[in-house]
């Protein structure tokens, strides 16, 4: 998988992934993270998530990185925001208030861009990934967040060899193998019936797992 191939996704509008709504598992679990207002978070391959605009509502500064210019404009268009663009390094970064969107390669990022970041939201980031470059981004985020840096994760769970992705299966052993982080599973749910692509592709179990991860 290459750049080209999300920027493909957002072109024709492939989006699947994206919610209408805020995902009712980060207004659920996030809170018992205790995370202070003004804390800043890192949601990683963000697209338009509207899981931004909850998390800043709840005082965050967010952070978002995504590949797409056609996401990032798509973002602050449909909120209904002003940004202001400039150069951060590799990045071209939009703001708006508590509410930056870096567009540009994820795996550029230095540790001194998230040196103040003390949170992390991965809803459809690790699931959009192929292992190899699953490996390479859980590796990134080891070298570039700062210790004690805690959040959310949520994963799907199926049988890879009925359905290519993504979204990838992320089994919980894969999850718990990597290093440079500590997990808990706070919930887990049997999602298939509610998914008729998989069904289709004869898969006959799709778990969705959120963990509480940290740094």
């Amino acid at each position: 998988m290459d750049a080209a191939f999300w920027h493909r996704k957002w072109a024709d509008n492939q989006i699947g992934f994206h919610q209408a709504n805020a995902n009712p598992y980060l207004q659920q679990h996030w809170p018992a993270l205790g995370l202070p207002a003004g804390s800043r978070v890192l949601v990683p391959l963000c697209g338009k998530s509207l899981d931004m605009v909850w998390l800043a509502g709840q005082g965050h500064r967010v952070l978002g990185v995504e590949l797409s210019r056609r996401a990032v404009e798509a973002f602050f268009r449909e909120q209904g925001l002003k940004a202001q663009v400039t150069q951060r390094g590799a990045f071209e970064a939009w703001r708006s208030g508590d509410i930056e969107l870096w567009c540009g390669d994820f795996f550029a990022l230095r540790a001194e861009d998230l040196a103040d970041c003390t949170g992390v939201y991965d809803r459809a980031a690790l699931i959009a990934l192929p292992p190899q470059m699953r490996a390479q981004y859980m590796k990134l985020l080891g070298q570039v967040l700062p210790g004690g840096v805690q959040g959310l994760l949520v994963t799907l769970d199926y049988d890879q060899a009925m359905m290519a992705g993504p979204p990838f299966s992320v089994g919980d052993g894969e999850v718990r193998d990597f290093s440079g982080w500590e997990v808990h599973v706070l919930q887990e749910k049997e999602i298939v019936a509610e998914s008729p692509k998989f069904v289709e592709a004869g898969v006959n179990s799709l778990v969705e797992r959120v963990y509480r991860v940290q740094f």
